[in-house]
């Protein structure tokens, strides 16, 4: 027998409870950004989605306005439950971190001129980006199966990061551009896997 496709082995949410419980959980765990919790919980843990399906959910999710993080919960929530589950999602992701950051303002607003208070936050900001660095390397695998090739995958990436990290060109003009650039090449690749597959030249 022909061994079962990725897709057919993930599991779905079994309710609008259980989108707004999982999401509140995952917010909880989000210190510093949420993007190394997300993948870790719902791919690897609940097997809501495969890699490739996260991947491409997030890119949809990072180029719209708003926060990724909500973006992706509406996303997620919409595609089970529809609109209900949609809201269910976002106020996962909203309800129990207000509550946490309005508690956190209170206290942190006596200490913020203090050294240590300040030290704190330049060391939960390195440890953020290493955390979403080590999620990146972790789903460069999921891009060998992408139609555009892994080559240009890494240049599109490449490309992105010199625009914004080290030019400090706007991101909606690095976005457009590089976003223009790969979405042209992929339909490009997918219109020569069509032609292949139907075999005309």
């Amino acid at each position: 027998m022909p061994p079962m496709p990725e897709t057919a082995l993930l599991n779905r949410p079994h309710s609008k409870t259980d989108i707004f419980v999982s999401f509140t959980l995952l917010a909880l765990q989000g210190f510093g950004g949420v993007l190394a919790v997300v993948q870790r919980e719902m791919v690897e843990k609940k097997r809501w989605m495969t890699n490739e399906q996260f991947i491409e959910d997030w890119a949809v999710a990072q180029i719209m306005p708003g926060p990724n993080v909500i973006n992706l919960s509406l996303m997620i929530g919409g595609r089970h439950f529809g609109l209900a589950g949609a809201l269910a999602g976002m106020a996962g992701m909203l309800t129990a971190p207000m509550v946490v950051v309005l508690l956190v303002a209170v206290a942190f607003g006596g200490v913020s001129d203090q050294t240590w208070a300040q030290g704190a936050l330049r060391g939960m900001g390195a440890v953020s980006a290493g955390l979403i660095a080590a999620v990146g390397l972790k789903l460069i695998s999921a891009l060998r199966s992408n139609p555009m090739g892994m080559p240009m995958c890494i240049a599109s990436a490449t490309a992105s990061f010199v625009g914004v990290g080290v030019l400090r060109w706007p991101l909606a003009y690095v976005l457009l551009a590089t976003g223009l650039v790969a979405c042209s090449w992929a339909y490009l690749q997918l219109a020569r896997q069509a032609s292949r597959t139907s075999g005309t030249p």
